[in-house]
């Protein structure tokens, strides 16, 4: 098993020959209503779409996790599995093959099961998912939910953000510095890799200016138990997890 990451939300994770892009923004700004003025990303630079993809994996609808102008470079025959929101959206870009979850289901792609688990509200509750495959097993949530409904089970890798990113009044949105114990005594994963506030995207914009960070991907290393690796991946580095 080996995950590739590309900034923000996005990953390629590889199931030995099977192949799953996630949440991917590869090209073009995020921007969201009303305009550039209030909240714009820009990555430092485009990302090629990976090659030979079996699968699309989306946990939200949302324009940072479901990002049009890089869906707009996916064949639409690639199978998809996503959230009803993201499924809603890629339906309606065109896609073929789209299968929603909601929290509790599962599919299957190949040797793959996937489960879908409950991820944020926001403000609807969106997917996390745990894949498990014979070459490895992994949980994935973007914005630091974790149900008490997912049992206890030993993992070979968990994606989580490890820092908590809110706003005043509405508080944290992004609760990865909160979940991280959880996570680490629920799954005991070897190896633990930082996602969704890394990849040195540049963010502009008057809701830029409220946004406050809690915790840090050092600080989260430091505290890792034995056994338990935790990487603040590079972008486009591809790391071996299992």
């Amino acid at each position: 098993m080996h995950a590739t990451y590309f900034g923000a939300n996005g990953w390629l994770l590889e199931f030995g020959a099977l192949r799953v892009l996630v949440d991917p923004w590869l090209t073009g700004p995020l921007r969201f209503p009303p305009g550039a003025w209030f909240f714009e990303g820009q990555l430092p630079q485009s990302q090629p779409v990976p090659a030979d993809l079996d699968l699309l994996l989306l946990t939200q609808g949302l324009d940072d996790h479901a990002h049009p102008d890089t869906l707009q470079l996916l064949p639409r025959s690639l199978p998809v599995v996503g959230s009803a929101t993201a499924a809603a959206k890629l339906r309606g870009l065109g896609f073929e093959a789209v299968t929603a979850l909601k929290p509790g289901e599962q599919s299957q792609h190949a040797e793959l099961t996937i489960t879908a688990t409950a991820g944020a509200p926001v403000p609807q509750v969106e997917n996390g998912y745990l894949l498990r495959h014979p070459a490895g097993s992994l949980y994935l949530e973007p914005h630091g939910y974790l149900p008490d409904a997912l049992p206890a089970q030993p993992l070979d890798a968990v994606i989580t953000p490890v820092v908590d990113l809110g706003l005043p009044v509405a508080g944290a949105f992004v609760r990865g510095q909160q979940v991280l114990p959880q996570l680490l005594e629920r799954f005991s994963p070897r190896t633990v890799l930082a996602s969704t506030a890394g990849g040195d995207v540049r963010f502009s914009g008057v809701l830029t200016r409220a946004l406050w960070q809690k915790g840090t991907a050092a600080e989260a290393a430091a505290s890792m138990p034995e056994g338990t690796a935790l990487i603040d991946p590079a972008v486009g580095h591809r790391y071996n997890l299992a």
